[in-house]
């Protein structure tokens, strides 16, 4: 691959704050080292040692790590339970009154449940799943709000080895179904709808209109969140509140083996069909367990924010099974930033004394093109750490987050990995490496990455290639839900003997990784590789631009154009001379091959409910003007059928 344009400034580096770093679990850049060369040096050795002192097991393991390529097995022979280790180990000590989950409705209902309140909702619940005929190893759906017995039912499900998975609630009642058929599941557990920006997502009805086509399903439980009439049919449906009245207080966690399976959770894919990501029990714990520790420097005293919902990965790892195995207080909110107005996330922070906020890259730069004007309403000053997720974060929004959430103070650890890795894979531990904007900055302790190009070979210092793994790692998938080949084939054929991340990304002089995106986010342009990540990054630094997504579209002559699809900052209306102006700010940014040829003004790009904007759909739109493939996790239709209208009458 050839050398990518650089950016025009580079960005400077910023160590961590001296209080911070006198203070937190790991200090200072030798111990990041020290740590990061034990887990080189003998892998199984460092990840043995922290998976005996860092979980509670019911039967010591035999082996670590059993490695038949692509296949790995943590913690062989040891027998666990996720759900004890989330709440019965943390009742035996004075956590057993400390908030678990401070959950805020958007309607403004709050609810602050403590490790031995949860302890005891869970169980009775298990118990409800007991009555039902349930048994280790039958499957079942979590289709919810983001309410806390959304959890109450992951770990419920985690008690008794159910291996679940979690339905974002916006999504549609087919995608439900491809989900339900593809995991055959025996039980679906709902509630009559959720709140989102003050209107009422009605969930039990999807669910019936799923149910038509899934036979497998035996028994579904419906929570009241919402109070609406719903249909239940007789012998299959059950308000949980129902069944509550019968539960028992105490439903032993079932001994699992460190391998049974936790979850599987659906990403969509090029093809219609989404596959099924599957993670197991003790390694995955670990790593979630661990990195919350190193990245977000947990404390004891800490109030943990992370936005997300739990319908996907990063709720799973990051509102749920991390931080409550960690013994953190975790915070929940049902509904959307901008209900009532776009201050409500900054309304919760300082109402709750938030001091670790996790969000994503694209809700920032949402909230920055409301203005500054709403957060500075607030204090925030309970915060002292930042992070984002789901995208790199370009330097514009590193800036403003760090300005203006964080004071000028707070470190952002900006995360880098997967639904595939389980848990964070590149990112600082924030009291020991100093950080560069828009950069991921280091490996965590036993991930060995490497960046390469076509043929498996090591790309030059500063040089884009692909970024692979070239060891295994405790919260690895395990496979895709029958679908052995298929897991083969995507993630280890590439480049043999490693997992192939489908990332490119270049790694600077101080070894920091930037990561640039998927790999067909890349563009040809004359024989120039640009990322559409950096031109993105360019087209962000100018004030009046709040969003952009940038895709490659055919030209006869220069193989690829640059096309760039752009939302501006409230009350910027002249378009025309504003494209003219984009397109040389890019030029000058990164050079004149890197001019785009089309800027397409909007008001909204596609995004997944997860807030990923979902480049492929746009290359689509430029290339052959259809969309084909999944885009079940598609969070609004309307900005599709917008922008497919405005390319007809371009």
């Amino acid at each position: 691959m050839t050398q990518p344009a650089k950016p025009a400034t580079l960005p400077t580096l910023v160590p961590p704050p001296a209080e911070f770093a006198a203070q937190a679990n790991v200090s200072g850049m030798e111990a990041y080292k020290a740590l990061y060369e034990s887990a080189v040096n003998d892998p199984a050795a460092f990840w043995g040692h922290l998976a005996e002192t860092e979980l509670d097991w019911f039967q010591r393991f035999d082996k670590a790590l059993d490695w038949q390529p692509p296949f790995a097995k943590w913690f062989s022979g040891g027998k666990i339970n996720v759900s004890y280790n989330c709440l019965d180990r943390h009742t035996k000590t004075a956590r057993k009154n400390k908030a678990a989950i401070i959950f805020e409705g958007e309607p403004g209902d709050q609810r602050i449940i403590t490790y031995q309140e949860l302890h005891r909702l869970v169980c009775r619940f298990a118990s409800s799943l007991l009555t039902l005929g349930l048994e280790t190893g039958d499957r079942a759906i979590i289709y919810m709000p983001m309410i806390p017995e959304a959890a109450i039912a992951m770990l419920a499900c985690a008690r008794l080895g159910i291996p679940h998975s979690v339905v974002f609630g916006g999504f549609s009642a087919e995608a439900l179904k491809a989900r339900i058929q593809d995991l055959e599941a025996k039980v679906v557990l709902t509630a009559d709808g959720g709140w989102r920006r003050g209107k009422e997502v009605k969930l039990k009805e999807a669910v019936d209109e799923a149910l038509k086509f899934c036979p497998t399903v035996e028994h579904v439980v419906v929570y009241q969140r919402t109070g609406s009439a719903v249909h239940l049919e007789s012998g299959r449906d059950h308000w949980w509140h129902v069944l509550d009245e019968t539960a028992r207080e105490e439903v032993p966690a079932v001994e699992l083996d460190s391998e049974h399976p936790l979850y599987v959770l659906y990403t969509s894919g090029t093809t219609g069909k989404p596959k099924g990501i599957l993670h197991t029990t003790g390694g995955y714990l670990l790593q979630c367990t661990m990195t919350m520790k190193w990245v977000f420097d947990l404390k004891e005293s800490d109030t943990y924010w992370c936005t997300a919902d739990v319908g996907w990965v990063t709720g799973h790892s990051y509102v749920v099974y991390g931080p409550l195995s960690a013994g953190a207080t975790t915070v929940m909110y049902e509904g959307a930033p901008d209900t009532p107005a776009f201050d409500r996330w900054w309304r919760l922070v300082d109402k709750y004394k938030v001091s670790i906020f996790y969000t994503s890259p694209t809700a920032i730069r949402a909230l920055i093109r409301q203005g500054d004007h709403w957060p500075e309403r607030h204090k925030l000053d309970s915060i002292r750490l930042l992070g984002s997720v789901g995208e790199p974060i370009n330097p514009a929004a590193w800036e403003w987050f760090h300005r203006v959430i964080g004071g000028n103070r707070c470190p952002i650890v900006d995360t880098w990995w997967q639904t595939e890795t389980g848990a964070i894979m590149i990112a600082a531990m924030p009291g020991a490496v100093p950080l560069k904007p828009g950069s991921g900055t280091l490996p965590m302790p036993g991930l060995v990455a490497e960046i390469v190009d076509n043929h498996g070979n090591l790309v030059p210092e500063g040089h884009e290639g692909f970024l692979i793994l070239k060891t295994p790692w405790p919260g690895m998938l395990r496979t895709i839900w029958g679908d052995p080949e298929r897991f083969k084939e995507q993630y280890w054929s590439k480049v043999p003997g490693a997992y192939f991340t489908g990332d490119a990304a270049r790694r600077d002089k101080d070894g920091y990784y930037w990561i640039l995106g998927r790999v067909d986010d890349v563009m040809n342009v004359s024989g120039h590789r640009l990322s559409t990540m950096e031109i993105e990054s360019a087209l962000v630094r100018h004030p009046a631009v709040a969003e952009s997504a940038v895709v490659g579209k055919p030209h006869e002559i220069t193989g690829q154009a640059v096309c760039c699809f752009v939302t501006l900052k409230k009350g910027i209306s002249d378009h025309e001379k504003l494209g003219v102006e984009l397109r040389q700010w890019v030029a000058h940014e990164i050079g004149p091959f890197a001019r785009p040829e089309e800027i397409r003004f909007t008001e909204a790009l596609p995004k997944t409910r997860s807030g990923k904007i979902m480049r492929r759909l746009l290359r689509e739109i430029v290339t052959s003007h259809t969309v084909a493939g999944d885009v079940t996790t598609l969070e609004d239709m309307n900005v599709l059928t917008s922008l497919s209208a405005q390319h007809d009458e371009d």
